[in-house]
């Protein structure tokens, strides 16, 4: 699985970045929603972040006033779903109920 459509732009002063991340299926894109989803952004200012399914693929994005700290939320994320892909390929696909 490879992350594509990463894009950044800026948008009255604010800068932006979305990332689209393909699963194999729906329900890992569902369950790397969840996994992720519990993480909020530690500053209480200057970013936020969405994240949504849409089929199988997960979007995010990002909307933030400094570059230095778009930078660091991105790597984190980046770090945990690293983390959740992982995760997933050592337990299997997930069953369905």
């Amino acid at each position: 699985m490879a992350a594509s459509g990463g894009e950044a732009t800026a948008e009255a002063g604010k800068l932006l970045f979305s990332l689209d991340v393909p699963f194999p299926t729906s329900r890992e894109a569902d369950i790397a929603l969840h996994s992720l989803s519990p993480d909020r952004e530690p500053r209480k200012g200057g970013i936020s972040k969405r994240l949504t399914v849409s089929g199988s693929t997960l979007s995010v994005r990002w909307s933030a006033d400094e570059a230095r700290i778009l930078r660091v939320s991105v790597n984190s994320f980046l770090d945990h779903l690293s983390l959740v892909v992982e995760t997933m390929e050592m337990f299997g696909p997930p069953v369905s109920h």
